[in-house]
């Protein structure tokens, strides 16, 4: 888990590596490519390549640092999402929560060339930027085996990814930590409540000991129970 701080917010990407490759879950907000490679480099892992990039979902402080990690030239890292989010990320459909002014505010501050870039990856795309669709219950190959769950409420193609080694749930926005506590996911920010809530039951089949939330960072300790306890407040 990596600690990125974005002026008053900090998010939690998170890597998983072997000796070979590495594997980034959501890339922050636009600009952030280059503190999240300092971060990487602090962890003593910067000289693995960076082979994939799983999105969480389509919302901008998970998508927004993309563009500074697909090359224009050299081999580009395989890019995953689950297709019910793709066109957002792919810039084929207007993401879901984030208004033309909203985001112009965003990339105003920034510099030239990464303005351009998230222009030509997210406005003006040349290509498509999702190389291959996740499929709910699916496990892939990565770092022992990361399985799927789709976890659709905070966005129509939310994902959960589940660790199994060092069972370990990467939650994305699907659940808040704060105060040491599991909460439910940020109300303003999950246009289906119920349904996020709904898809937090799917998680009690799996054998969790430590949960990364997006905001919030690692919980560890009867998360299971704590995890029962938000999908009951249905």
């Amino acid at each position: 888990m990596l600690e990125l701080h974005l002026g008053p917010m900090t998010v939690c990407p998170t890597i998983l590596y072997d000796k070979d490759s590495m594997v980034l879950a959501d890339t922050g907000m636009p600009g952030s490519a280059p503190a999240i490679r300092e971060l990487i480099r602090q962890a003593g892992v910067g000289e693995i390549p960076l082979s994939s990039i799983i999105l969480t979902h389509q919302d901008i402080d998970h998508i927004g640092g993309l563009p500074e990690f697909v090359p224009v030239e050299g081999q580009a890292p395989i890019v995953y999402a689950h297709k019910d989010d793709a066109d957002a990320i792919n810039g084929t459909e207007p993401m879901l929560k984030v208004t033309p002014e909203r985001l112009a505010s965003f990339l105003q501050p920034l510099p030239e060339t990464v303005r351009m870039l998230f222009e030509r990856t997210f406005l003006h795309p040349l290509r498509p930027n999702v190389d291959r669709l996740l499929a709910d219950g699916e496990t892939l190959p990565i770092a022992g085996g990361l399985t799927v769950i789709h976890t659709p409420g905070h966005t129509p193609g939310h994902v959960c990814l589940y660790h199994q080694p060092s069972k370990t749930l990467i939650a994305g926005d699907a659940m808040l930590a704060m105060d040491g506590k599991l909460k439910g996911p940020n109300p303003s920010a999950t246009p289906h409540m119920e349904q996020a809530l709904q898809s937090l039951k799917k998680l009690i089949a799996f054998d969790i000991e430590t949960v990364i939330c997006y905001h919030g960072g690692r919980i560890q300790g009867d998360v299971t129970n704590q995890i029962a306890a938000l999908a009951g407040q249905l």
